[in-house]
């Protein structure tokens, strides 16, 4: 392979030359070289390695760089970053680096190419091509990573359990590097990462959740969680989803292994939507069964309201690993709370009235409801399966209707709850309340047209009815 080809961007020549002349060597390292080998779409960010001050070698290319980026020094990690037209390039000098048993914070020396490459976590991630002009191009593989982009192997430099153990968020990455890429984790890499699975309680909820996001961005999520289970770090992160692993039976009924069928409807959602929370939710929308779980003799296994159940662990769930607890967990929250819905509406004969309720309660993510519900389709019965769509595209079609006629979506009362006040001569009081709840049920009800006048003579008719009267103008 002409490794030439990948640095026909001119940055590569202008840090090359200022390497040069600092009298340094300097080297592209890591994702870049991995993605151009594997003919991926390269990242926009491109790590540079100078054997020497990686910040003096910023900048002086950010001198010399049309325009003068600014470079932006991070100098407790000896690191400095320019952007560049679309990139963003960090540089770094070739470090050493010895850890402490109860922290992944390294020790770091000065070192070589060699030790920089040695202390990279995967071998697919230690390759690197020289910049200097009397080696430009010059491709340095130490470990036969090549070999093992060839053969879809997920290897360590060093012995794994040296590598897992020294920073143990490097065992989150080789799993996550095998879902983006589709490779396989070597077996004594795998032995390694059960062994050192406690040691991922050193490192930061942050950093798990990044890896966890990437995992769960993936084409196939469900190779990542299942490695995640096979080497014991699944349960220590979400227990909440390890416990819905098992079939249980009695008196010969038995309930279906609930975690599979969670990874089943991750992998399904992830064809139709690249919406992290929605995937965070088709993972999670079924964490309340393992609590809710009963036998009942006359009608079997129940989950009775699992979904309420699973929506309150959501929050404690995104509390625990410091997710963001605002619009996004409210997100997750309510598909998870309403997950059933659109299921049991396909079941059923589908009204208007309950079509109407589900388009109030979904709001503007009633689509996202819906490609959740259909995701969660994981009967391997070709006659059931399209039975259970073709239901869905019924209730689909119904909400159209709905939607088109009575305007449900983000639902204002037609009349204010300032016109009932006047109306009534009232001043702040519950009766108003009342009053608007009841207009807002005849109208999902369809007892009522959502229009200002039926709405206002039904304002009337209640106010009425519970003792008020209108004030005579």
């Amino acid at each position: 392979m002409d490794y030439l080809e990948a640095l026909q961007n001119p940055i590569f020549k202008i840090v090359g030359t200022c390497a040069d002349e600092l009298n340094v060597k300097a080297y592209v390292i890591g994702g870049f070289v991995r993605d151009f080998i594997l003919k991926r779409e390269s990242a926009k960010d491109i790590d540079i390695v100078a054997v020497g001050s990686g910040i003096e070698l910023a900048q002086r290319v950010g001198h010399a760089l049309e325009g003068r980026p600014e470079v932006t020094i991070f100098k407790n990690f000896g690191t400095a970053m320019l952007k560049y037209n679309d990139l963003e390039i960090e540089f770094v000098g070739a470090r050493k680096e010895s850890y402490q048993r109860d922290s992944r914070k390294p020790i770091v020396e000065d070192g070589t190419l060699e030790d920089d490459q040695n202390r990279r976590d995967l071998t697919i991630n230690a390759l690197a091509i020289s910049l200097n002009t009397d080696s430009y191009g010059l491709f340095i593989d130490p470990f036969n990573g090549v070999e093992d982009l060839k053969n879809k192997i997920i290897r360590t430099p060093l012995a794994p359990a040296i590598t897992y153990s020294d920073d143990p968020l490097r065992m989150m990455r080789a799993i996550r590097f095998a879902t983006q890429l589709n490779f396989e984790i070597e077996l004594s890499s795998l032995k390694a990462i059960n062994e050192n699975k406690e040691r991922i309680n050193i490192i930061s909820k942050e950093r798990i959740v990044d890896e966890l996001h990437k995992i769960i961005g993936s084409t196939k999520p469900s190779k990542g969680f299942a490695l995640l289970h096979k080497t014991g770090l699944l349960p220590i992160i979400l227990p909440e989803l390890t416990s819905l692993q098992g079939i249980d039976e009695v008196e010969g009924q038995r309930h279906k292994d609930n975690f599979w069928h969670t990874l089943e409807v991750v992998d399904n959602i992830s064809k139709t939507t690249d919406n992290l929370w929605l995937r965070w939710a088709a993972l999670l929308h079924d964490i309340g069964k393992a609590p809710t779980k009963r036998f009942d003799k006359k009608i079997g296994w129940t989950f009775h309201a699992h979904e309420f159940v699973g929506a309150k662990m959501v929050y404690k769930l995104f509390k625990r690993l410091r997710m963001p607890l605002n619009d996004k967990m409210k997100f997750v929250q309510k598909m998870v709370l309403m997950s059933s819905r659109p299921i049991i509406l396909s079941e059923d004969h589908v009204t208007d009235s309950a079509v109407r309720r589900l388009v109030f309660d979904a709001g503007d993510y009633v689509e996202d409801l819906m490609i959740l519900c259909e995701a969660d389709i994981t009967t391997k019965n070709p006659r059931k399966q399209k039975r259970y769509l073709k239901n869905f595209q019924i209730v689909r079609q119904k909400i159209v209707e709905v939607e088109e006629r009575d305007r449900i979506r983000n639902f204002q009362p037609p009349v204010s709850g300032e016109e009932i006040m006047r109306t009534f001569g009232l001043k702040p009081s519950k009766e108003i309340g009342v009053i608007k709840e009841a207009i807002k049920e005849a109208i999902l009800a369809g007892k009522i047209p959502n229009e200002y006048e039926a709405a206002h003579n039904f304002m009337l008719k209640t106010g009425i009815k519970i003792g008020l009267k209108p004030v005579t103008t």
